[in-house]
Order: C-alpha cells, then sequence, then structure tokens
C-alpha cells in the first residue's frame, strides 16, 4: 500500500515530515531547481562544508513554519482576546494549515544562481526574487498542482503568505494572513530566518548561530499589541510568552553574529563582487533573464561551467573575475570600516577609496559596504502575571543589538604591498584632508 505521509532526514530538524500532495510540490520543477542553488553564495571558499543548498532549506522552512501554526492554533494557546482573529472551523484550520506550508516550502524559488550575488545589479529594474518567487507561483505548472489539491489552496493565498506585505504594496491583506505571513517571513519569529541560522551555522561549522528553537516555538502567542490609548483593540500580530524571550534574544544575537563574522566575512564578500563582475560579462547584456522557463533552467551548474571555461581561456568573457575565483587570486581587505576614522571624516571609506582609485587605477581597487536592514524588534509578550507589554520594555538586550555594518576596501593583491604602505603613509592625511576641504566649501 502506498504511503500517504512521508519523512526525510534532516541535520537540523532530524526529520522533516510531509504527505503525498506537498510530495507533488516538491517533485515541481520550480523546487527541484533550488537542489542546485547554493544557499551561502560563494562562503564555500571561506567555510568548506557551506555547500548545502536552498532546497534543504526550503524543506526546514516549511517544517517549521507547520510546527508554529500547530502552536498558536492550539485552543489552550488562544487567547478570548484574539478568539475572533483565528479561524474556527477544523475544516479552515487545515486548509490554512496547508496554505501555510506551500508558502513556506516555495518562499524561494525565485532565487538566482548562487542566491543573492548581486541580485539588484543582475536583473532589470523592477525585479527581485520575490518578483520571480510570486511568477512562478501563478504560473500554470504551480497553478495545476494547486488545483490538484482541491479548493483547498488558493493561489494568490499561498502568494501573499511566501513573500509577505513588503513586496506586495497595495494587496490587502486580513490580519489572519498578516499572522500567517509574518511566520514565514516576520524579522523577529519569521522561521526562514529560523531555518537559516541554524542551517547555516551548522554548515560552516560555528556555534553562534545555534539558540534555542524549539523552546522559542512553544512559546509562541497572537497577541494584540500593547498601547494605542484609544480604547480601540490593537492589530494582532505574532508575540512571546515571557519565558521565551530569553529565546528570542539569543536568535537576534546569533543574527548579530552570523552576519557579522559570516555573512559579511571580508573574503566571502570579495568573492562575490568578482562572481558580480563575471556574470556581468558573461550574461546577455549583464542581465539573469526573467523569462520563466530560462530562470529555471539557470542554477549554479550553468555558471560554475562557464566560470570554469572563462578562467581557463583569456578570451572568454569574464576571464580575469573567473581567474580570480577558480585560482583564488582574489582583491585582498585593504580597509575595514574603524570608529577611529570617523573622528577624521564621517564617511572614511568613501574618501580612502577615491584616494585609493586614483592612486591605484579603478581596475585595482573595489568598495563593498553593507548596512544590516531592520530596527530592533517590537513586538507583544505575554508577561507571567497576565499583562501584554512591548518587548522593548522588558528586554534591554533588544533594544541593545546594533545592526551590522561593514565598509570595505579591497586592492588587486600584485599591488598589496605597496597599497598597505601608502595606506599606513596616508590614511589619516588624506581625511584630514577631505574634512577640511568639505568645511572650506
Amino acid at each position: 500500500m502506498a504511503k500517504n505521509f512521508h519523512e526525510v532526514r534532516d541535520p537540523v530538524h532530524v526529520f522533516v515530515r510531509f504527505d503525498t500532495t506537498e510530495r507533488e510540490v516538491i517533485n515541481s520543477r520550480p523546487l527541484q531547481r533550488l537542489r542546485h542553488i547554493q544557499q551561502l553564495g560563494m562562503s564555500h571558499l571561506v567555510y568548506p562544508g557551506a555547500t548545502h543548498k536552498r532546497f534543504e532549506h526550503s524543506l526546514g522552512v516549511m517544517e517549521l513554519a507547520g510546527r508554529v501554526f500547530d502552536v498558536i492554533t492550539d485552543p489552550r494557546n488562544v487567547a478570548a482576546e484574539v478568539r475572533d482573529v483565528l479561524p474556527e472551523e477544523e475544516d479552515d484550520v487545515r486548509r490554512w494549515r496547508r496554505v501555510l506550508r506551500m508558502a513556506a516550502l516555495c518562499h524561494d524559488i525565485g532565487h538566482l544562481p548562487f542566491s543573492h550575488v548581486a541580485e539588484k545589479e543582475l536583473l532589470p529594474q523592477g525585479w527581485t526574487h520575490e518578483r520571480l518567487t510570486m511568477e512562478l507561483l501563478r504560473s500554470d505548472e504551480m497553478i495545476s498542482l494547486w488545483k490538484a489539491v482541491g479548493p483547498l489552496l488558493d493561489t494568490e493565498e499561498i502568494v501573499k503568505l511566501a513573500v509577505g506585505p513588503v513586496h506586495q504594496k497595495g494587496a490587502p491583506f486580513t490580519d489572519w494572513e498578516a499572522i500567517l505571513s509574518e511566520i514565514i517571513t516576520g524579522d523577529a519569529f519569521g522561521v526562514d530566518r529560523m531555518d537559516y541560522l541554524l542551517r547555516d551555522s551548522h554548515h560552516a561549522g560555528v556555534v553562534y548561530g545555534q539558540f534555542g528553537h524549539i523552546r522559542l516555538i512553544d512559546t509562541l502567542r497572537v497577541l494584540r499589541r500593547p498601547g494605542g490609548g484609544t480604547g480601540e483593540p490593537m492589530e494582532p500580530m505574532l508575540g512571546i510568552e515571557e519565558g521565551g524571550l530569553h529565546s528570542v534574544e539569543a536568535l537576534l544575537l546569533a543574527r548579530y553574529f552570523m552576519y557579522s563574522q559570516v555573512y559579511c566575512h571580508p573574503v566571502r564578500r570579495v568573492y562575490d563582487i568578482h562572481l558580480k563582475e563575471f556574470l556581468e560579462d558573461w550574461l546577455p547584456s549583464g542581465k539573469f533573464s526573467t523569462d520563466l522557463e530560462a530562470h529555471l533552467k539557470m542554477t549554479d551548474n550553468e555558471v560554475t561551467v562557464a566560470l570554469l571555461e572563462a578562467a581557463r581561456d583569456p578570451c572568454k568573457a569574464g576571464h580575469d573575475a573567473a581567474r580570480r575565483i577558480v585560482e583564488r587570486e582574489h582583491f585582498k581587505l585593504l580597509w575595514s570600516r574603524n570608529p577611529v576614522d570617523r573622528k577624521y571624516h564621517h564617511e572614511p571609506g568613501a574618501v580612502l577609496f577615491g584616494a585609493a582609485k586614483r592612486q591605484f587605477g579603478s581596475d585595482g581597487v573595489r568598495r563593498d559596504f553593507y548596512t544590516q536592514k531592520g530596527a530592533s524588534p517590537d513586538f507583544p509578550v505575554k508577561c507571567r502575571d497576565g499583562r501584554v507589554v512591548s518587548s522593548l520594555e522588558l528586554s534591554d538586550t533588544l533594544s541593545k543589538i546594533a545592526p551590522v555594518a561593514v565598509d570595505y576596501i579591497f586592492i588587486a593583491p600584485e599591488k598589496r604591498s605597496q597599497a598597505e604602505k601608502w595606506r599606513d603613509e596616508n590614511r589619516e592625511k588624506i581625511l584630514k584632508r577631505a574634512k577640511k576641504k568639505k568645511g572650506e566649501a
């Protein structure tokens, strides 16, 4: 007899379980393509174990989304003041659970090869991987899968939950849809973030991406935001019982350390620069196609083959960038963000980058700067005495976690010794002169 329920082993969650309908979606082309998309781009060149793919991450996000749904809809965990927000009928509960798990499973199908490498520069204006995800979810291929399930799955509901309101300006979200979307995409409790932190740290071989996700999920609740002062009930959202607050703090600290130590590692970042430069030369018109068939056929594999060919042949487009990746002749770190330099000028990176280009030529210098998005998360916490308060009132830690900000200047390796000497002898003078000149202007 054929099984209706299936499971696969997972290094993070032990098992990921799904039914036959979900397996049909897992076996679809958009999902299977993710077996060939690196989760962390070029990070394996710095952390050799980080060769995991978007496919297993997507399975993990589906698994966690189901767990969160079961916790927040458990009648024992639903407070009277939010009971009207949640579906009442058992059939509705089962339907929304299916919609949520499908949205979680498919949330990354629009990713380009090597994931986040220069997405803004390599897609036509107005396109993002989220838009590609939405287009794929609305494709005939996926709609046929949703219809096969019957009335349980609605394409637009899946789209809403998969990418969230930020990427669907003007789309109406009910309170319940907003909560379900937050389960996947939320800044504080989003299971996308939970899974990638746990999974990336595991494969990179670092420990600071770990946190008590089981305890965190067990204490999640639908709560109304405190405050307002108008007497009107505040909007419901995902919150937490006080006993899980330390787990949330641990998650956000894990995020801070993973960004500062792994995602923003300077060598990882410069490999992304070289890969972007190769792709700009290799791709037609320097952009990835937004045609869905072309997207489904383009993976890391095609890029890697072209990269190796270009590295070996000086006549191929993108040869220099490809050679630097393959032969590990990447640009070297010349300068990184330092508070001491800000004493001399409020934008030291821009000033020193300009000076380095004038000294060594534009071809021999690169700059990379990034500031982590998002403010301190403000979410409702249900205290042990029954009151609901803001997380920022209850936790000093949350308000003090600063966003990660990096600013790097890289130099061609053949110019490194000369450039380091120039930097040490001229850095302070260049910054002071730039500040004085701006003041005089």
